[in-house]
């Protein structure tokens, strides 16, 4: 990081080296007549445990790596709070997340597009920013791969346009790696046949707009590496720009804007404390907001863009009242059922012992394989929580181990963990500031299981997974429910238990949403402009207005694309 001079301007101003700034960095970088900034308050990810996939563990709760918030006492949840892990480094959120690569479904864009009246967050029209990055193992295809993009995409656009080289480029293959997972389990393929013998259907793909079905995840690695967007989007090609600048351990405590005589607001620069000195940087372009769900609305807030009443309360001067900076925060919650099981190979027996553990270290060592190449979860499926659901609404990642919670010891005995969350969950949060100091983390409060259909498609949620393990595909194995245990039954019961064991899978979004001109709530527009203040866009995954239908780190990377798309052209 440079601090020669504590003033500096530049074109654009991107904050937070996550998933959507990395992608931006890289893509507004290849115009050279532009200069950019990335500002990110993490250290760089040359931490080892970052790279090797099951460092995860590791990473999560570690202050190198994670932001260490905490969500308030949730009624939901009976009063319990829960971790709430944020990427604190360069990479973000793809630096210690599960690294499941997931689009969604058709139907989670549809409705992004009747939200903001804009037909650009379509399906169709979403696909193709889902592929333009995108470095698949199974090669091009109509519905993977950066190659296999219209041509008509990379045409668009007056001539001299630098996002139309950007593109060229990308047909030469994409940054993003996706890889199938580089080990089975008995266990999980005997679950994965009794899910079909439950009525789930086999699936190959869970991304081609219906995920319905059950099958083994897809992950973002390279041969057994995590594959974070800091190697993807800014190793090696941002770094041998000369127009780009990156900060680390670098922390924006506020916005700068300026009100002209006109009345117009503008976005002109931030604030950054870099743990010694305050140095100001100037944007001559725009300022890009991409510190996530919860730290882009925080950020808001703390400049004086918010809800009034807020503000006032923690003596903020108001500088542009927006009372949807910090609403409608959505989660996954995810219910956590385990079984024991005989007679089948789990970790929890294999990393049971020294030895154990020593052939798992070298067979990762020799071949970048066995459970140390794990994701968090390895099998998926999609279903419907009862019949009357229109389309699968609840999600499983199922693990061939069992323990309390991340971070606990795996327990002793041989077993497997059954995890199913509520893709729509209708609850909703908010994130919000505690006082006018930058250091201080806000307030989460997802409320999690706060409407009656949400209690309710917990409760049957859990009785699909009884339906699924009862089946004759995992008899030989005799699983036992340990947890949360058969004595639990009625709908009230069940929903009361979720409350007690249930955790966030970590899919914070919504907390700066987009919307139509007239919706009151909306942050900002369906160009993810900040309404009300020019120079200001908000790319991460709270401008999402409903959550997606899946893990929501890929999407995040989609709506990247679309916004450099924008931004290169003025839009």
């Amino acid at each position: 990081m440079s601090t020669a001079d504590n003033d500096q301007t530049f074109d654009y101003i991107i904050i937070g080296a996550g998933t959507a700034g990395c992608l931006l960095a890289n893509r507004l970088t290849a115009d050279p007549s532009k200069r950019v900034l990335l500002i990110e308050a993490g250290a760089k990810d040359d931490y080892h445990w970052i790279h090797i996939p099951v460092g995860y563990l590791y990473c999560i709760g570690n202050p190198r790596t994670d932001w260490l918030y905490q969500t308030e006492a949730d009624a939901g949840l009976n009063g319990r709070r829960l971790r709430y892990p944020r990427g604190k480094t360069l990479g973000g959120c793809s630096s210690i997340n599960g690294m499941i690569y997931m689009r969604g479904q058709q139907r989670d864009y549809q409705r992004w597009s009747e939200i903001t009246g804009d037909d650009d967050w379509s399906w169709d029209r979403v696909l193709p920013y889902f592929k333009l990055h995108e470095d698949h193992y199974k090669g091009a295809s109509g519905w993977h791969g950066a190659q296999g993009v219209p041509a008509e995409l990379l045409t668009e656009g007056p001539a001299d346009d630098p996002w139309r080289k950007v593109m060229r480029e990308r047909q030469a293959g994409g940054e993003w790696r996706v890889e199938k997972q580089r080990l089975r389990w008995d266990v999980l393929d005997a679950f994965a046949q009794a899910a079909q013998q439950a009525g789930i259907p086999a699936s190959e793909d869970f991304n081609r707009g219906n995920n319905e079905g059950v099958g083994y995840f897809e992950v973002n690695q390279r041969s057994g590496w995590r594959w974070n967007t800091a190697k993807a989007f800014l190793r090696p090609t941002c770094y041998a720009r000369p127009n780009f600048e990156l900060w680390t351990t670098a922390q924006v405590s506020r916005l700068l804007v300026e009100t002209r005589a006109d009345g117009l607001k503008r976005c002109t620069g931030v604030q950054v404390w870099t743990g010694t000195e305050m140095l100001t940087a100037h944007a001559a372009g725009e300022v890009i907001l991409c510190a996530g769900a919860v730290g882009s609305p925080q950020i808001l807030q703390l400049s004086g863009i918010g809800p009034a009443a807020l503000l006032q309360q923690h003596g903020v001067p108001v500088v542009h009242d927006l009372p949807g900076v910090g609403e409608n925060l959505q989660d996954h919650l995810q219910i956590r059922s385990v079984y024991k099981v005989q007679g089948v190979k789990t970790l929890n027996t294999l990393a049971s012992s020294v030895w154990g553990k020593a052939m798992i270290g070298l067979e990762y060592l020799l071949k970048r394989s066995g459970p140390m190449s794990m994701a968090p979860s390895q099998l998926g499926a999609f279903t419907r929580s009862s019949p009357d659901q229109p389309y699968p609404n609840i999600q499983y990642h199922v693990q061939p181990l069992s323990l309390d919670a991340f971070g606990e010891p795996l327990h002793a005995f041989p077993a497997f963990t059954a995890s199913v969350c509520n893709l729509n969950p209708t609850s909703r949060g908010h994130v919000r500031i505690t006082s006018p100091r930058f250091e201080d983390a806000p307030a989460i409060a997802p409320n999690y299981l706060s409407t009656p259909e949400d209690r309710q498609v917990a409760a049957d949620s859990l009785r699909v997974t009884r339906r699924i393990v009862a089946q004759p595909a995992l008899a030989p194995y005799r699983p036992e429910e340990f947890k949360p245990g058969v004595q639990y039954q009625t709908d009230e019961e069940l929903a009361r238990l979720a409350g007690d064991i249930a955790s966030t899978i970590f899919h914070p979004v919504g907390t700066t949403r987009m919307g139509r001109a007239d919706d009151p709530m909306a942050v900002v527009d369906s160009h993810l402009r900040v309404r009300g203040i020019a120079g200001l866009r908000v790319v991460d995954a709270g401008v999402m207005p409903v959550i997606t239908s899946g893990n929501t780190n890929s999407p995040t990377l989609m709506m990247a694309e679309r916004a450099a798309r924008w931004i290169m052209a003025g839009q």
